[in-house]
């Protein structure tokens, strides 16, 4: 009896059941157990609340509190008894028309307060209160003035709308969570497990060996690739950062300086396909494209993002007279040999591009993927043994484990939608920006950015994206701007905030790694991804940006938009070849912004202004002088 309490430790137990969770998923996107979409999903929340209360402590300090522990267990019980009642209710309740019973709304009314808590200790205080000010709007509205106010709902009314249709909390965010999004995270922890991570470093670092800034492109490559399939800028410059901040410290840049590099590279793996994070997934479902169109869409702003760091690090390295280093590999194998063993992950990713592009869904595609890579594993190092299948287990259960937190933000986000669709305040709240704009569309997407980074600030990019869709992006379409492109306006704003003060977490985190002052490291951030500030616009006015134009207005876009945030990176750190004066950085901005904007005569005057500076910046260095 001691032996089994020694081996059903707490720890133990909780990976038992994030396991089962983790696989219990892999079986319904694979087919092999078959439920209605309500019950995959009212189960999945479930457990997801379940292993939040077990694992997140109700405050700091107070994990080994005995209270604590008891209201932990008082928490997964109520959810446990509450889901298995709407669980046992969904169907009376969509078989009469909507028809409750006073035993429902209890049940919803413990789920919603669950979801606020879970919110609050997944999440932070931030995207817990502004699910409160959402909810508590139906009953506030008849006192509002103007066109806030509203006829308003009781309690009840709201509570059974969030929990028991399929517009509220059980609604499109919490079904992606459960299928896409879990899928995802498990694919990327397998990646980790089996070396992936090892493998895309020493690919990046050798692809950028014996290149000025080889150490930043690096980390720009591999936090990348990384940032793909992480979720989380934060979490990926945490994973990533521990290595590439100290290289970078080391070839020459100042500790702020590595931290913002870093910051703005794993942000990018955001909104770099064919992963994109996890927020992707929810907007394919919300706009009702496919997912092979969002992963076309978004693939030239993430080059152009991408091409933006390569040349705001390299500008830096030129502007801190960092010199080439050719600093060998501690890997004495051949980069063919490299690429040889790493194989498994080459073919993974080749599979889950190709399937997806044959029309597969994406979860379907990264389910056959996670086989390809253990298939190929398996044939490569000619063995299956219990190391590879415990890092398979692992891979389950930390995937389960990742997604549980983006559960609580999808479930948070549900109510906030289901609030919009019942009070009508999302419509409302697009009348405001179109009222605050005076019809202008500029101002319009200035007002959008502005809310897009303050309600962004502090929340996983998938957290951010959810409230973003729901509350702003319908503002931008009804003032015409097509839907696809009003949600990558939001979208990037929303990732771009985790490196935008005061509340950048990614930079801070990057900070914390480089032992610099966060904040100064926040604004470096900021400042290194300038141009990805100006690209939102830039492609609501110019559809070749979003290869969404005809062959040659693609092309051109990709022309223009290269020299466009090159010349605004130049202006940010202040050189080109040689350093610049402050009219020269005025000149490279004001070129970057008229190459940026996809019209004839503001590409040619960019260019002309580009060239130009080049010009007088070589005629005036011979003369030993700036410009």
């Amino acid at each position: 009896m001691t032996g089994l309490r020694e081996t059903l430790t707490p720890s133990r137990l909780l990976a038992v059941v994030a396991f089962a969770f983790g696989a219990y998923h892999l079986l319904i996107v694979s087919g092999v157990i078959s439920m209605s979409t309500m019950e995959m999903r009212l189960t999945h929340l479930m457990l997801a609340l379940t292993l939040l209360f077990a694992r997140k402590p109700v405050a700091k300090g107070m994990e080994g509190n005995a209270l604590a522990r008891a209201l932990d267990a008082v928490l997964i019980v109520a959810g446990i008894v509450a889901s298995l009642w709407l669980l046992s209710r969904w169907k009376p309740i969509a078989f009469s028309g909507g028809m409750t019973i006073e035993q429902d709304y209890w049940a919803g009314l413990v789920i919603i307060a669950l979801v606020f808590e879970a919110a609050r200790r997944g999440i932070g205080l931030i995207l817990a209160l502004i699910t409160a000010v959402f909810f508590l709007y139906p009953f506030a509205s008849p006192w509002l003035p103007g066109i806030l106010g509203g006829r308003g709902y009781g309690l009840e009314r709201v509570v059974t709308f969030l929990t028991t249709d399929t517009q509220g909390i059980y609604g499109i965010p919490i079904g992606v969570a459960a299928t896409y999004i879990i899928t995802f995270t498990i694919f990327g922890a397998l990646l980790s497990r089996l070396g992936a991570g090892d493998f895309f470093f020493e690919i990046s670092f050798r692809l950028t060996r014996g290149m000025r800034a080889a150490s930043a492109k690096s980390a720009v490559l591999f936090s990348s690739l990384i940032g793909m399939v992480s979720g989380s800028a934060a979490g990926n410059v945490a994973v990533t950062g521990t290595l590439t901040i100290p290289l970078m410290t080391r070839e020459g840049y100042k500790p702020h300086q590595a931290a913002g590099i870093e910051a703005v590279a794993s942000t990018g793996g955001q909104i770099m396909p064919p992963v994109m994070g996890a927020a992707a997934f929810i907007m394919a479902e919300v706009v009702g494209v496919s997912y092979t169109e969002i992963m076309k869409t978004g693939l030239l702003p993430a080059l152009l993002f991408f091409g933006t760091a390569f040349v705001v690090v390299h500008l830096r390295a030129v502007r801190s007279d960092i010199a080439p280093v050719t600093t060998p590999s501690t890997d004495e194998r051949s980069t063919a040999r490299v690429l040889w063993d790493g194989m498994p992950f080459i073919a993974a990713f080749a599979a889950l591009l190709g399937l997806m592009l044959m029309g597969y869904s994406p979860f379907k595609a990264s389910l056959w993927a996670m086989g390809v890579m253990i298939l190929g594993t398996v044939i490569w190092q000619r063995r299956l043994d219990r190391d590879l299948l415990t890092k398979i287990l692992g891979a389950v259960t930390e995937g389960a484990n990742n997604v549980v937190i983006i559960s609580a933000a999808c479930a948070a986000a549900g109510i906030i939608a289901g609030v919009l669709g019942l009070s009508g305040l999302g419509s409302k709240i697009a009348v405001l920006i179109d009222m605050g704009s005076g019809g202008s569309l500029m101002i319009a997407l200035v007002l959008t950015m502005l809310v897009s980074i303050i309600l962004g600030m502090g929340l996983p990019t998938t957290a951010a994206y959810l409230i973003l869709a729901t509350v702003v992006a319908p503002g931008l379409v009804k003032m015409g701007v097509p839907m696809l492109t009003a949600h990558f306006f939001v979208f990037y704003f929303g990732c771009i905030s985790t490196i935008t003060p005061p509340v950048a977490l990614a930079a801070y985190v990057a900070g914390g790694i480089a032992g610099a002052d966060i904040n100064k490291s926040g604004w470096t951030a900021a400042a290194y991804a300038a141009p990805s500030f100006l690209l939102p616009f830039a492609f609501c006015f110019g559809p070749g940006l979003l290869l969404q134009g005809g062959w040659a207005e693609n092309i051109a876009a990709v022309v223009t938009g290269a020299l466009g945030v090159s010349a605004i990176a130049i202006a940010v750190i202040g050189v080109l070849t040689r350093p610049l004066s402050l009219p020269g950085r005025v000149v490279a901005a004001l070129a970057g912004v008229l190459l940026l904007f996809q019209d004839l005569t503001s590409a040619v005057l960019g260019t002309a202004l580009l060239v130009a500076l080049y010009t007088l910046t070589e005629l005036r260095a011979r003369k030993g002088q700036t410009i």
